[in-house]
């Protein structure tokens, strides 16, 4: 249960909402075919950066296991 709650809490990071948000909105605009360039530079940049530092935390936690392990 205490997992679920973690989680919960990181999804509604800022982070994490403002790309919730623009992805619903890129949803929206590629059905509508009204996607602009500008836009979809701006949501690449966002999602580079949200999954970078996501797999940056995975990468530091891993790092951080093995320290302890005295790997």
């Amino acid at each position: 249960m205490e997992l679920m709650q973690k989680r919960l809490a990181n999804l509604l990071s800022v982070k994490s909402l403002v790309t919730l948000v623009l992805t619903v909105v890129f949803a929206y605009l590629a059905v509508e075919e009204k996607i602009a360039q500008d836009f979809m530079t701006v949501y690449a940049v966002v999602i580079a950066f949200y999954f970078g530092t996501q797999s940056q935390k995975g990468q530091d936690a891993l790092d951080a296991g093995k320290g302890e392990r005295g790997e």
